[in-house]
């Protein structure tokens, strides 16, 4: 399960530096768009991987506090997930006008012929 959830963050971080590099602004909102995916996942792994456990209350009522959630990284993924959201409507509202004013949507402003 580690193996898995590492693999997948480190393909989502390195896809998404990639597309940052890229050229065209399109390309850059879906790199950091794959960034905060990347990070949001590595937040909610520090709130242990438990596979078959309760995820509040065991049988029985109270228990030993080590048996139970992390809700402080769900909480912090559920507010950047929301962040995330609205910053990327807000940037392809800037791409979409940036777009009409300049004509292009290169990073610069400019294509390179």
């Amino acid at each position: 399960m580690e193996l898995t959830l590492a693999t997948a963050i480190g393909v989502l971080a390195g896809s998404g530096v990639w597309l940052v590099l890229r050229p065209r602004t399109y390309q850059l909102v879906i790199g950091l768009s794959l960034l905060s995916y990347a990070v949001n996942l590595f937040i909610f792994s520090m709130g242990r991987l438990r596979v078959g456990a309760a995820p509040v209350l065991g049988e029985g009522g109270a228990g030993v506090a080590a048996d139970y959630a992390d809700p402080v990284p769900q909480a912090l993924v559920l507010t950047a997930i929301v962040i995330g959201f609205a910053t990327t409507a807000l940037l392809l509202v800037v791409l979409i006008a940036a777009r009409g004013l300049t004509g292009s949507d290169h990073v610069d402003g400019r294509e390179s012929r």
